[in-house]
C-alpha cells in the first residue's frame, strides 16, 4: 500500500473513537462545544449566514446579537454546518474529518517538493503529514492552523515561478476555510517580511519572484476582504456596535513584569498556545540533535546554521508573544485599537515553523534501511508528545475503556436534550409559552447548553458583543462580582464570558449532578434580570435561599443521560 494511503488509514484510526461513540463520544467542550458549535449551529438554523446588514440580529444570543459579531457566511464550517442543519454532532465529525484529511494532504503536497522530496523520503513525509493532521489542533477553526501547509507550498511555487495556477487557487482558497482574525494580518507581516528580505538579500535578481510572492499575498488578502466583509465593513464602513472588547484592561487582566513575560515566553517556546495546536517541542529539537550527530563536519556546520537560523526566529516570536499583552498595556489608553486587536497571535504560525524544522533535519538522513527506521523512530516520538495533549482523543479512549473523566461529559451528557426538553415542556405547560417568547440565563453550566436546546439565552460566550449589552448585563451579577475581586477583573477586565456568576462557585461552568452543590448566598439582582427581558435561571446547583435572590424554584429535573441536574427558577413578579 502507498504510504499516503497508509497515512490516511492512519488517520482514520485516529479518528475512529469520536466516530464510533457518536454522541456518547466527548466534544472538546472549552471554546469549543460551549462557545463555537453552538454559534455556527445558530448562524445556520436561523438562516442568518448570508443575512449581512446593519440591522440584522441573531433574537437567539444577547437580546439580539448583531449578526456581523458572528463568523462570515462564506465559509467551509458554516457550508457543512448548513448542510446538517438540525444535526450539529454530525456536522462536527463531518468538518473533522475533513479538516484532518486536508490537514494530512497539504502537509503531505508540501513535503513531497520542499523538505523530503527525493523518491525514498515518500514514507517519511507521509508519516510526518499523519503527525501533522493529528495535532491538537481546534478543527472548528477549519484551515486556520492544519491547512497552511498548502499556503506556504504555494508562496514557495510562486518564488519558483512553477504551478502557478494551482498557487494562486491556493491562495484564494484558503480564506474561505481559515479565520481571518487568527491567521490573516500575521501572514501578511511574516509573507510580507520575507518577500522584502528576499529582495534585499538578492537584489534585483529577486524582482520578479517578489511581485509574484506579492501578488498571492494580494489575493489571499483580497479573498479575506470578500469573505470578512461584514467585519470589515462594520470595523471601517458603518461601525454597527462598540465592542465590549474595547474595555480590554490587560492592567487588570495579566501579571505583569520581566518575570512573568518570560514565563509566557518559554511556555510558547516549549508547547505553544492551547488554541494553536499545541505539542512539547523537546522532540524535534531530539530528531535536529540526532541527526546533527550522524553528519559530516561540513554538513553538520552547514545544517547547524540553519537550524540556528530557525530556532532564533522561534525564540523571537515566543519572546514577543510572552510580552505583547504588556506592550498593548503601555499603549492601550492612546491606541484604543489594542483592546481589540490580539497581538501576539504570530503563534499561531508556530506549529509549522516547529514541523519545519523536523523536515529540515529529516532530510538530511541518507536512504539507507537504518537511517529511515531511525527517521520513522522520531516522527513517532512526535506523535507521543503530541497524543496527551489531544483531550479529545485521550477522553475518547478512556471512555472505550471504560474509565471516563468525572468532569468531561460526552456530547450527549453535556447537551442533555431530554432534560432540557423536560424543562421545556414544563414551562410550556405552566405559561402556554414556547422559547422565544422568554429568555434565560445559566448558572454553573455553560448557555451553549440551552442554546443548542432552542432556549433563547441573555448569556453566551463571545469574543465580540455590543458594550452597552455587557454594561447592561453586570448589575445581574454586581453582587456577587462584589463578593470576588478576581470574579470581577475577570468579568470588567475581559467580559468574553458574559455569564451569570457566583462568588462561591468561582470560575466553575461545569457542575456536575454527582457533586450535588449548593449556593449559600446568591447575590442576584432580579430587576435588573427582568429588566434585561430574563424569566428564567437555569441552574446545575441548588439555591438554599433563592427567596433572597428573587427567585423561586420551578421545578427540578434530572434525566439519566445528562450531566447536570437543572433546577428552573423563576424571577418573582415585582421583583
Amino acid at each position: 500500500m502507498k504510504p499516503l494511503r497508509l497515512a490516511l488509514l492512519g488517520l482514520l484510526l485516529f479518528l475512529l473513537p469520536v466516530l464510533l461513540l457518536g454522541r456518547h463520544g466527548y466534544v472538546l467542550i472549552h471554546d469549543n462545544l460551549d462557545t463555537e458549535i453552538s454559534l455556527v449551529y445558530l448562524l445556520t438554523k436561523l438562516h442568518l449566514a448570508f443575512a449581512y446588514g446593519t440591522g440584522v440580529l441573531v433574537p437567539q444570543l444577547m437580546n439580539g446579537l448583531p449578526r456581523n459579531a458572528l463568523r462570515p457566511g462564506l465559509s467551509g464550517t458554516v457550508l457543512i454546518f448548513s448542510i446538517f442543519q438540525n444535526q450539529p454532532l454530525v456536522a462536527y465529525l463531518v468538518h473533522q474529518v475533513l479538516v484532518r484529511a486536508l490537514g494530512l494532504l497539504a502537509m503531505y503536497w508540501l513535503l513531497r517538493r520542499y523538505g523530503l522530496a527525493r523518491p525514498e523520503q515518500c514514507g517519511l513525509a507521509a508519516a510526518v503529514a499523519l503527525a501533522w493532521a493529528t495535532l491538537p489542533a481546534y478543527s472548528i477553526y477549519g484551515l486556520t492552523v492544519l491547512g497552511q501547509p498548502a499556503l506556504l507550498r504555494a508562496a514557495l511555487d510562486l518564488r519558483q515561478g512553477r504551478n502557478r495556477s494551482v498557487a494562486w487557487l491556493v491562495c484564494a482558497a484558503f480564506p474561505l476555510w481559515s479565520i481571518f482574525v487568527y491567521v490573516g494580518p500575521f501572514i501578511a507581516v511574516v509573507w510580507g517580511g520575507l518577500l522584502l528580505l528576499d529582495v534585499i538579500r538578492r537584489g534585483r535578481a529577486a524582482w520578479a519572484s517578489a511581485a509574484r510572492g506579492a501578488a498571492g499575498l494580494a489575493l489571499l488578502l483580497g479573498m479575506y476582504v470578500v469573505v470578512e466583509w461584514p467585519l470589515f465593513y462594520s470595523l471601517l464602513v458603518a461601525k454597527q456596535f462598540v465592542s465590549h472588547r474595547e474595555e480590554f484592561d490587560f492592567v487588570r487582566l495579566l501579571p505583569h513584569g520581566v518575570g512573568a513575560g518570560l514565563k509566557e515566553a518559554l511556555r510558547y517556546f516549549w508547547l505553544g498556545q492551547y488554541h494553536a495546536s499545541p505539542f512539547f517541542r523537546g522532540a524535534v529539537l531530539l530528531a535536529v540533535g540526532v541527526v546533527l550527530a550522524r553528519l559530516a563536519p561540513a554538513r553538520r556546520q552547514q545544517l547547524r546554521r540553519q537550524v540556528g537560523v530557525v530556532l532564533l526566529v522561534l525564540a523571537g516570536v515566543a519572546l514577543f508573544c510572552g510580552f505583547a499583552p504588556q506592550l498593548a498595556m503601555l499603549y492601550q489608553k492612546q491606541l484604543p485599537l489594542l483592546h481589540a486587536f490580539t497581538l501576539n497571535r504570530f503563534h499561531f504560525l508556530m506549529s509549522l515553523t516547529w514541523f519545519g524544522l523536523l523536515a529540515l533535519a529529516l532530510r538530511e538522513l541518507p536512504a539507507t534501511p537504518a537511517a529511515q527506521r531511525l527517521g520513522y523512530g522520531l516522527v513517532a516520538l512526535q506523535f507521543l508528545v503530541a497524543l496527551p495533549l489531544n483531550s479529545e482523543y485521550i477522553n475518547n479512549l478512556r471512555i472505550i475503556a471504560g474509565r471516563p473523566r468525572a468532569d468531561a461529559p460526552s456530547y450527549a451528557a453535556f447537551v442533555a436534550p431530554g432534560l432540557f426538553n423536560q424543562a421545556k415542556e414544563f414551562i410550556f405547560r405552566q405559561t402556554g409559552q414556547r422559547p422565544a417568547a422568554y429568555r434565560v440565563a445559566s448558572l454553573g453550566l455553560p448557555p451553549a447548553a440551552a442554546q443548542l436546546n432552542d432556549f433563547y439565552t441573555l448569556d453566551s460566550n463571545q469574543n465580540s458583543y455590543p458594550l452597552p449589552y455587557k454594561h447592561a448585563f453586570r448589575p445581574l451579577i454586581a453582587g456577587e462580582l462584589a463578593k470576588s475581586p478576581a470574579l470581577a477583573t475577570y468579568f470588567d477586565a475581559w467580559g468574553n464570558r458574559c455569564y451569570l456568576m457566583s462568588a462561591e462557585l468561582g470560575r466553575n461552568y461545569l457542575i456536575s449532578k454527582k457533586l450535588a452543590q449548593q449556593v449559600q448566598h446568591y447575590a442576584f439582582d432580579a430587576a435588573a434580570f427582568r429588566q434585561l427581558g430574563g424569566r428564567y435561571v437555569f441552574s446545575a446547583v441548588r439555591l438554599a435561599c433563592p427567596a433572597e435572590s428573587g427567585l423561586r424554584l420551578l421545578g427540578v429535573f434530572d434525566s439519566s443521560e445528562a450531566y447536570w441536574q437543572l433546577h428552573v427558577y423563576e424571577v418573582v413578579a415585582g421583583r
